[in-house]
């Protein structure tokens, strides 16, 4: 019997380094098969580049930081601002979910900032659903499969809603042991440090991922280091 997988469903590169690597790695860790999927490109975050040399500068830092997962790296479907919840990205997602046949799916809050994260845990939620159905069609096709699939959302952006309300998990997950290694992976994404700088007026990357990790952590009252999750209703 094949090792169970998880499937990391998020928006833009980098989405995935900030919120949910660490649980991703003690997954690994714990036997899991990983995989690594930013629905969009990434191709609006630079101020020096265009769409195109951009979303190949950000795919070819995606494929290194799933290298330092050790996740499965899936290429990208749409583009940034440009994910909606329609017919043809939803079959395309589909697909993948149907290949990969996880058994835990890792995506965004409902809740966020942009509609990007938003809508990208809609799709992800309906890929998840839709597992079983043989009369959706996937593009390409893909054969459905059995079992259950549960779909955890991480925490916003921030920690609150798009409403600026505060987001408390269900649950936590101590991710200090691993924290090193999610640093490296978020290092990969090279060209978003000179692009959150411009257009964020952040100073540190690397330190902003760790701190949110801190602040998650202070949250469970028991970590030093966590990431957070709350379970979608599983009817």
């Amino acid at each position: 019997m094949p090792a169970p997988a998880a499937l990391a469903v998020f928006a833009h590169p980098d989405d995935i380094e900030f919120v949910a690597a660490g649980t991703l790695l003690l997954l690994r860790d714990a036997g899991w098969r990983i995989h690594y999927l930013n629905v969009s490109g990434g191709d609006c975050g630079s101020t020096t580049t265009g769409p195109e040399e951009t979303r190949r500068i950000r795919e070819q830092e995606g494929r290194a930081a799933a290298a330092i997962l050790g996740a499965e790296f899936h290429e990208s479907l749409a583009s940034d601002l440009c994910i909606f919840y329609e017919e043809r990205l939803l079959r395309r997602l589909a697909a993948v979910a149907r290949r990969v046949r996880p058994r835990i799916v890792l995506t965004h809050s409902p809740d966020d900032y942009i509609e990007d994260h938003m809508n990208t845990a809609r799709l992800a939620v309906t890929a998840a659903f839709a597992h079983g159905m043989p009369n959706f069609a996937t593009d390409p096709p893909e054969p459905p499969f059995d079992g259950d699939v549960t779909v955890y959302h991480a925490m916003p952006h921030g920690l609150c809603d798009g409403l600026r309300q505060p987001v408390t998990p269900d649950l936590f997950v101590d991710t200090t042991s691993v924290q090193a290694v999610k640093r490296r992976a978020l290092a990969a994404h090279v060209s978003q440090k000179a692009w959150l700088d411009v257009s964020q007026g952040r100073d540190s990357y690397l330190d902003s991922g760790d701190d949110a990790a801190r602040a998650v952590g202070k949250i469970s009252g028991r970590f030093e280091f966590a990431e957070g999750w709350r379970r979608h209703l599983h009817l």
